[in-house]
């Protein structure tokens, strides 16, 4: 983490705060205690804030506010900011089927790994991610807490089209693909839980800063939460947490 946080350039509508150059929880906290601050503050002529794994990304109206101002402004938001209480984080349980049909490369990761495909499956369910960040596509979050036991580097040549709810690893990072999509990622599983929809509130389920685990659930399982999510009866496993 930097002695003193770092301001960019983002363009002339946008200016990066930047508090590390390392995937780190503490940094990250640091991230989202800054973008609420911002947001209680209300500052005029800022648009939107965006967390990323290890700065905030500040879009402003440029014919509001200009982006000296705003860096001074932001700055003295800076101190009071680490004060800021986060909201209450959650641990949300995410059902995933793994294997065959849902995770065409399973058993890839785990020759990569000298493991069986049950280990890459007890390794990866076993264990708590912190959501470090939503991007890519809405809804896609960016996990960090994977074992390296399991890290195998992304394809070299990636597939045209995944289906909505793939469960992949590329390097030492898994995430979900909330959507269809091309992707160069390593498909270990699928979960049927539906992570963005435009017209739901909120549209994704999934936030910075929360965390979840992957459940491992059978086809047939599979099939029957589908279902639930489809006809809106489905409630959503989590629990908050310290």
């Amino acid at each position: 983490m930097y002695e003193e946080p770092r301001f960019l350039s983002g363009g002339d509508r946008a200016i990066f705060v930047e508090f590390g150059d390392s995937i780190d929880p503490d940094v990250n906290q640091r991230v989202r205690n800054l973008k609420l601050a911002i947001e209680r503050a209300g500052i005029p002529g800022v648009v939107e804030s965006v967390p990323t794994y290890r700065s905030l990304l500040v879009y402003f109206e440029p014919l509001q506010v200009s982006a000296p101002k705003l860096r001074e402004t932001v700055f003295n938001l800076l101190q009071s900011a680490i004060e800021n209480e986060l909201p209450k984080r959650r641990l949300i349980e995410i059902p995933t089927a793994y294997g065959g049909e849902f995770g065409p490369d399973l058993e890839l990761v785990a020759q990569h790994n000298n493991l069986s495909a049950a280990e890459v499956v007890r390794i990866h369910s076993g264990t708590g991610y912190l959501i470090y960040m939503i991007g890519f596509m809405p809804g896609f979050p960016y996990l960090g807490g994977m074992s390296p036991k399991i890290a195998t580097p992304r394809k070299t040549t990636p597939r045209l089209k995944l289906p909505a709810g793939s469960v992949g690893i590329a390097g030492n990072q898994t995430g979900i693909y909330p959507a269809e999509s091309p992707g160069g990622w390593q498909i270990i599983g699928r979960t049927p839980l539906e992570l963005f929809h435009p017209t739901r509130e909120p549209p994704a389920i999934l936030r910075a800063g929360d965390y979840l685990t992957f459940i491992s659930v059978t086809p047939e399982e599979f099939t029957m939460i589908k279902e639930t999510v489809r006809n809106g009866t489905y409630r959503l496993n989590e629990e908050s947490i310290d």
